[in-house]
């Protein structure tokens, strides 16, 4: 791969100059590759056909006045047989780089060529510090779907992700930046479309350059790709006019062709061989689980990836990505992880891509896929560990105690995930290098987790086999809806305690949109053909899931004007400096934690003192405590150096903040209530 020359960026696809189109496509083992301008009225007829011819590299290209912004086209090819070859020359095949795609049926499509012109009004990305991140992952259309402010043709859509009442309630939460499911142009499985189901997530991606059409409005749609491309931009201008980034799920691991007996609609039909990881015979090395692995031992399909990044950072103005099983992306020529593979490489170089965020799903189905805190360090990781850990301590471990009697778990893997998992992430990227998360989209959302044992996912129609067992939830005695008043005011608490212990953690916090409000999708844990009320966010919230809100946007209020909350460097246990925040565990009795402290399964009350040096000067200090036993308790407040008082900022006992001018003395007694939280900002003499 190191020999191969790429392509200057923006080459390949259609290309538009002085009236002229150049089209470059790429295929190593084609015999001959023709592009159809089609028919502007009727797309499935064919006006005149232009042969490509081959050149360096596998790079087929042709150029033609036809090929102009507003033209439709799609590709034909012909290639010998074998088994790894699946050439079809009656498939109208998509340009793997077209800018706009059409689908006019299950299995026709045709590509468009867009201008891409748009008016960003002097609009710039907010290029938001990692430390000060707060992701929100959400679905482009389950945002915004239920929310009967927007008038019916906005609801769900493009438009409605920059509309006032959107970005009003983001603002409200206090996140900063909109983790966007993909939007790439994607399909369903037949095995879905077959049950009347619908791929709803869109981890099945069949073109990387294309907006998905489904979420734009109607109106956008009728009008074509380009309308649709200015809808979307037209959101992410608004959403970065108010200080909110957008960041984009990207799956580039596989794409919608599928497996042995999938469909052909593009890579397949133009080099199969080459696109897709396979023996001789023809068998797809699958580590996605979803029938095909791209080969990124391949530059170009590692180049093809790079200008879709350049793309969407350039033309729509994203501010970064998250990669969806990324260690596929960097599987080498025998199929093994490589941390220095030329595509991790080449993004951490290039200058298109050097302001955006980086975030990877650090892991596949493949042999040795698990690879969290093994990516190059302009990476930032999603920290699975970080949410069993905690889910662990305030949930699995609770339900232990109430069964036997003794918890499974002490205060040490809590306390290691709260200041940044440096066991997993220990390199100069700091704390920012975690992307810490109780829920994703994957898994069970917020009040299911404190709701349910088991997963229910009887109307995904799998019979419940789908979705992972291993949960680590707690029902606090009830299975689901019709739990006493008693049970739901655990829940609700327990929610407050995983919320507040993500959301002061060393690292970046990442939630589940609709969590804010305590979302429920009645026990359905792998909820991704489901585009119903089960998976919209709920705009119509109770009294008790505003109060939860209110809690939510308390919660981010204080790591905001706290930097103590949100250090980008681990913290030191000796001293605060420029550089490090000093850090400082003490048990119940006030004491700095002892070793027996550390490895007694009991030992589950523990105070986190931390203390940020400003660069003015300026000290900020705070005092977390958490006991995580269900029965209440006193704790000591530790007479850390210098600390002449503490102020009682948040207690996770009540169901909605507090004002309290409450102000206690190092070495007073504080009771905490079962499984609690209670937060305290320090102050000097």
């Amino acid at each position: 791969m190191s020999d191969f020359q790429m392509p200057e960026p923006g080459q390949m696809g259609v290309t538009v100059s002085d009236g002229i189109g150049t089209i470059r496509v790429y295929s190593d083992s084609a015999n001959t590759i023709e592009v159809c301008i089609l028919n502007p009225e009727n797309p499935r007829e064919t006006i005149e056909t232009i042969d490509l011819v081959r050149g360096a590299n596998g790079i087929w290209s042709a150029s033609s006045s036809h090929l102009v912004p507003g033209t439709k086209y799609g590709l034909r090819a012909t290639g010998p047989e074998g088994p790894r070859h699946r050439f079809n020359s009656s498939l109208l095949l998509i340009d793997p780089y077209a800018k706009g795609v059409i689908r006019e049926s299950a299995r026709e499509f045709h590509c468009v060529v867009v201008d891409g012109d748009f008016d960003w009004q002097g609009v710039a990305k907010p290029n938001i510090p990692l430390d000060e991140l707060v992701i929100y992952e959400a679905h482009a259309r389950g945002l915004t779907r239920g929310n009967s402010a927007l008038p019916d043709e906005l609801r769900g859509t493009y438009a409605a992700l920059g509309h006032p009442s959107t970005i009003e309630h983001l603002k409200n939460i206090g996140v900063n930046a909109v983790e966007l499911l993909p939007i790439q142009m994607f399909i369903s499985e037949p095995r879905l479309m077959n049950m009347g189901l619908i791929n709803y997530w869109g981890y099945n991606s069949i073109n990387f350059f294309t907006p998905h059409h489904r979420y734009a409005t109607a109106a956008a749609i009728k009008a074509g790709p380009e309308a649709i491309l200015v809808e979307l931009k037209t959101a992410i201008r608004e959403l970065h006019r108010n200080g909110i980034e957008v960041l984009l799920d990207v799956v580039y691991n596989h794409t919608a062709e599928g497996g042995g007996g999938g469909l052909t609609h593009s890579y397949r039909g133009l080099d199969n061989s080459n696109y897709y990881r396979q023996d001789e015979k023809g068998w797809y090395h699958d580590t996605t689980g979803c029938g095909n692995s791209l080969d990124f031992s391949n530059p170009h399909v590692v180049h093809m990836v790079l200008e879709s990044l350049r793309y969407w950072t350039t033309e729509l103005q994203v501010d970064g990505y998250r990669f969806d099983l990324a260690t596929t992306l960097a599987r080498d020529e025998n199929n093994h992880y490589d941390p220095n593979h030329p595509l991790l490489r080449s993004i951490v170089e290039d200058p298109i891509l050097a302001e955006a965020k980086m975030i990877v799903e650090p892991w596949d189905v493949g042999l040795g896929g698990w690879q969290t805190g093994n990516f190059p360090e302009r990476f930032s990781e999603w920290n699975d560990r970080y949410r069993d850990s905690v889910r662990r301590f305030w949930l699995g471990d609770i339900a232990a105690a109430r069964n036997s009697g003794s918890h499974w778990n002490g205060v040490s893997d809590l306390a290691t995930r709260l200041s940044g998992s440096r066991d997993i992430f220990d390199s100069p990227t700091g704390t920012v290098g975690a992307v810490n998360f109780i829920t994703a989209h994957d898994g069970f959302c917020l009040r299911d987790l404190v709701s349910y044992d088991v997963k229910h996912n009887q109307s995904n129609g799998e019979s419940n086999r789908d979705g992972t067992n291993g949960n680590h939830s707690f029902n606090h005695g009830h299975e689901g809806i019709g739990a006493t008043e008693q049970i739901v005011a655990q829940r609700h608490k327990a929610a407050r305690n995983l919320m507040a212990t993500l959301l002061f953690s060393y690292g970046i916090p990442m939630i589940t949109a609709g969590d804010e409000r305590l979302k429920t999708q009645n026990g359905n844990n792998n909820a991704y053909c489901q585009d119903n009320v089960m998976t919209w966010v709920n705009w119509n919230p109770s009294r008790s899931e505003r109060d939860f809100e209110k809690t939510f946007s308390y919660l981010t209020q204080l790591r905001r004007e706290n930097p103590v909350l949100r250090p980008r460097n681990y913290s030191s246990f000796d001293d605060a400096t420029s550089e490090h925040d000093l850090l400082k565990w003490y048990n119940a009795a006030g004491e700095i934690m002892s070793t027996d402290d550390w490895h007694n399964t009991e030992c589950r009350t523990i105070s986190r003192y931390s203390l940020h040096n400003g660069a003015n000067g300026e000290k900020n200090a705070m005092l977390l405590v958490i006991h995580g036993v269900e029965k209440t308790t006193e704790v000591i407040l530790p007479a850390a150096d210098g600390v002449t008082g503490y102020e009682m900022l948040w207690n996770s006992a009540h169901d909605v903040p507090r004002a309290s001018t409450q102000t206690y003395q190092p070495g007073d007694t504080v009771n905490l209530s079962g499984t609690s939280m209670q937060l305290f900002r320090a102050s000097f003499a």
